[in-house]
């Protein structure tokens, strides 16, 4: 089955941002590289590293609103863990 979301151009245009900042946090660097791999990609997911970098990213109160908004795509693209 295939998952249909992929990175938006608002969450794509921060990772880039990201990527590019000199200042950013490897963490945020790997949310942001995961999210923008999945633009225009719906087969693709979020691994389980990149998904817990989103995480603590999301969770650290010093990160800019471009890593955020990143590795909240990033995380919203991690696939469930479906029924047992």
């Amino acid at each position: 089955m295939t998952k249909s979301k992929v990175t938006g151009a608002k969450a794509a245009s921060s990772a880039t941002k990201t990527l590019t900042s000199s200042t950013t946090s490897p963490k945020s660097k790997t949310a942001a590289g995961s999210a923008l791999s999945q633009t225009k990609a719906p087969s693709k997911v979020t691994s389980s590293k990149a998904a817990t970098a989103a995480s603590k990213v999301l969770n650290d109160g010093r990160t800019s609103k471009d890593s955020k908004r990143a590795a909240g795509s990033a995380l919203a693209q991690k696939p469930g863990k479906g029924k047992k």
